[in-house]
């Protein structure tokens, strides 16, 4: 098993660890539920504090772990700056709303007088150590999404992040520490993926949240539901971006190049099909490829950078495979398509049109700086396509049309319909998709009460 941080934008080892062994990995189960039985008691005030502390201590060190992010896993670093500033965002937030989320739910008394009671309610009580398996393409936000309303419903947690961002998941554990939570609230896991399976058996584990592959989200659901316990899962996407006639099509066009490019395309919820209406098809495809030519591919530490590496050669390989499998099956590439020389695991901001159903890429996710684009004649037509995917995370819509926009709200397949914007989480909104995509929500109200126990209280006359 290899944990270590490698450099993707030269290949080089920065630093290796070791995993944890079985003795470490029992004395940091053990601490999780020892924990959970006095943190549960903790109060909404108590909890808020320690969170707000702990986004004070992230707003201080965002250059810092920036730059750590940035080394591990490629992101330019103007957007590891503006990761760590969302996420401190998002603790304050949780901090501040937490305790009207989970406020007890009261009938109405002539509502619940047929059951026999004088008095009913539904009260939000935390489930115990919940488990997250995290990916490294945002390696704060993705960890913090789960670990801001987990920790303030009274939940702890425990960290298995992604092998390769080892720095940012030990950043995360001793974060916590400093703002004053105890050392059980939330643990990093220094484990492989072949540890996860006896973790999600364990029965000191009440929970899990996943946010990866397909593969990985299967694995994970399948333990879960042989153990009957809560998942969480956000899987792949392959979001479409719709532009209608009606649009404006500079700003569709610059927008479309941010949901593509954003993490070098590394995103689940990137925007990843372009489907143009055919009248404005050749004007939005010129605005679009100009765009994605004119961006600057190299040195994520350098400010002006806008497309850094991909975070593997595994990665840049199996992106490579779909655009040449997409070329030999008759694709036209309008820009990028080839691996730069030298150092790094680059690939340019590419645009391939001529896409059909049989190709790899139509129905694959492309998780890299790779758009497809395809031609609608119609409404109809735009919606079968964005629909003709086994994904269905979030979706971006183009038109100022209130009849297509009502539409699309009521035919799109997502979890999220962006109407002339870019698909972005935020805490005060559900995050989550269906169909292959996943189930469950984080985020908002429905993402704090995800791993609480939903309880029914009931008094007698």
């Amino acid at each position: 098993m290899h944990i270590a941080t490698v450099n993707p934008a030269n290949g080089e080892t920065v630093k290796t660890y070791h995993p944890m062994d079985e003795d470490e990995l029992e004395r940091r189960l053990q601490l999780a539920e020892a924990t959970f039985r006095t943190y549960r008691t903790t109060t909404f005030e108590e909890r808020s504090r320690l969170l707000h502390h702990a986004a004070e201590i992230l707003d201080e060190d965002r250059d810092a772990i920036g730059k750590v992010i940035t080394t591990e896993m490629g992101k330019p670093v103007t957007q590891a700056r503006a990761e760590a500033a969302k996420c401190a965002k998002a603790m304050h937030w949780y901090a501040d709303h937490a305790a009207g989320l989970l406020a007890d739910e009261e009938p109405a008394a002539s509502d619940v007088k047929d059951s026999g009671a004088s008095r009913a309610l539904v009260r939000y009580r935390p489930l115990g150590p919940v488990l997250a398996v995290m990916p490294w393409n945002f390696p704060l936000w993705q960890v913090v999404r789960f670990a801001a309303p987990a920790l303030m419903a009274g939940n702890v947690g425990l960290l298995k992040h992604a092998s390769n961002v080892p720095q940012t998941a030990l950043y995360l554990e001793d974060l916590f520490h400093r703002a004053g939570f105890t050392e059980g609230c939330f643990q990093t896991l220094l484990i492989g993926s072949a540890a996860v399976d006896d973790l999600l058996r364990d029965e000191r584990i009440k929970a899990a949240t996943l946010t990866g592959s397909e593969p990985a989200g299967r694995a994970v659901a399948s333990t879960c539901g042989e153990m009957i316990k809560k998942t969480v899962l956000e899987l792949g996407g392959s979001d479409p971006f719709v532009v209608m006639p009606s649009a404006d099509l500079d700003r569709a066009a610059e927008v479309a190049v941010t949901a593509r490019v954003q993490n070098a395309g590394q995103s689940c919820i990137a925007a990843k099909r372009f489907i143009v209406h055919t009248d404005v098809y050749d004007a939005f495809a010129e605005r679009f490829v100009a765009g994605m030519k004119a961006l600057k591919v190299g040195d994520p530490t350098d400010e002006d950078t806008d497309v850094g590496p991909l975070s593997s050669e595994q990665g840049r390989q199996d992106l490579e495979e779909l655009v040449d499998d997409a070329v030999r099956a008759g694709a036209t590439v309008l820009c990028g398509g080839e691996r730069p020389d030298g150092p790094g695991w680059f690939y340019p901001p590419t645009v391939l049109a001529g896409i059909d159903r049989e190709m790899r890429i139509h129905r694959e996710e492309a998780f890299g700086p790779v758009a497809t684009l395809y031609r609608a004649d119609d409404l109809d037509e735009a919606v079968l396509i964005a629909n003709d995917t086994l994904f269905g995370l979030s979706s971006n819509v183009w038109t100022r049309d209130e009849a297509e926009i009502d539409r699309f709200v009521r035919d799109l397949e997502a979890g999220g319909v962006y109407v002339n914007g870019m698909t972005a989480s935020h805490p005060a909104l559900p995050f989550g998709g269906v169909k292959r995509s996943g189930y469950g929500r984080e985020l908002s109200g429905h993402g704090i009460r995800e791993f609480c126990n939903i309880t029914t209280v009931w008094h007698g006359a």
